[in-house]
């Protein structure tokens, strides 16, 4: 299954990329117990650990939402011919994701609003492609809403210094830049209602703009978390972060808040990254949390 319907929304899963990010779960997550990882081998494996080579595994894919009428995608991957050159896994990649989106049902022009839950090198590649020598957005026809923190701190013109180094090297220019420069652009603070069953709010740590867009539709709940959650570890672990959160602690605040509203109402969590069946329902556990169940989307295989 690659589609679930909560209340008045269809969420469709749309593959980019998954298998291996190269870094070993002691880089990825510094934070994170070993015992975290050794005793949850039954479950990790196969989908968000190679236990052959302990290297973490995570996927790359957008959400397609029908809401309203609206065509919406959460998200956009890391898009072709892009140069990465501090981030060889995503370097120039040729994927068939436009295909994979057209599978589901939807061509670039059909797309309404574009949510880029944080301007990151893998959430932003397919909102532009390379139409001869210069970066067009891919949906012209959609409004691109990305938090305006976030657009701020990755301006280069505005010399901030990110923990990410020069990991995001290239993306505001040819991934951000392009599209703003269209007039396509929504730069949103705060909060955001996009619809009355979708609304963005700012969830900041990870970086300073961060996201979540949470679902609410008859009496079905969900939260799309972006990159709040890696790895179903931090679930167990809410303050383990990444080795990409740009202000730790804000990152964990942020993780248990969202954690804990998911755990009362019975919500879905949607992150941007999980293989497996993409999402979970989470509960609490005295001061953490855990896995209640998992959404009903088939696991990727390593060829997608």
């Amino acid at each position: 299954m690659e589609q679930i319907t909560l209340g008045n929304v269809s969420i469709t899963r749309v593959w980019e990329y998954y298998g291996s990010v190269e870094m070993a779960p002691d880089t990825f997550f510094p934070e994170s117990s070993k015992e975290v990882w050794e005793n949850g081998s039954d479950w990790l494996v196969p989908h968000f650990l190679d236990s052959e080579t302990n290297i973490v595994n995570s996927a790359i894919q957008t959400w397609l939402l029908r809401s309203e009428g609206k065509t919406i995608l959460v998200d956009t991957g890391v898009g072709n011919h892009k140069d990465r050159p501090y981030a060889p896994v995503w370097n120039r990649l040729e994927t068939d994701f436009l295909a994979n989106l057209a599978r589901a049902g939807v061509q670039p022009e059909d797309v309404d609003i574009v949510i880029n839950t944080h301007l990151h090198i893998d959430h932003v590649g397919w909102n532009t492609y390379l139409d001869g020598r210069q970066w067009v957005p891919t949906f012209p026809n959609a409004t691109y809403l990305m938090p305006k923190d976030d657009f701020d701190f990755w301006n280069p013109e505005n010399g901030h210094q990110p923990l990410l180094g020069r990991g995001n090297q290239n993306v505001f220019e040819d991934s951000v830049a392009p599209v703003h420069q269209a007039g396509l652009t929504q730069l949103w603070e705060n909060s955001h209602q996009i619809d009355a069953n979708l609304r963005l709010d700012a969830a900041p740590g990870h970086t300073p703009g961060s996201s979540v867009l949470t679902l609410t539709s008859g009496t079905d709940r969900a939260v799309f978390v972006g990159d709040m959650l890696h790895s179903p570890v931090q679930i167990l672990e809410p303050d383990a972060n990444s080795c990409f959160c740009e202000n730790p602690a804000e990152a964990r605040a942020t993780r248990r808040k969202v954690l804990g509203w998911a755990a009362d109402n019975n919500a879905l969590v949607i992150p941007a990254h999980l293989g497996g069946h993409g999402a979970t329902e989470v509960v609490r556990e005295g001061s953490t949390f855990a896995v209640k169940g998992w959404a009903p989307f088939a696991p990727y295989t390593e060829q997608g």
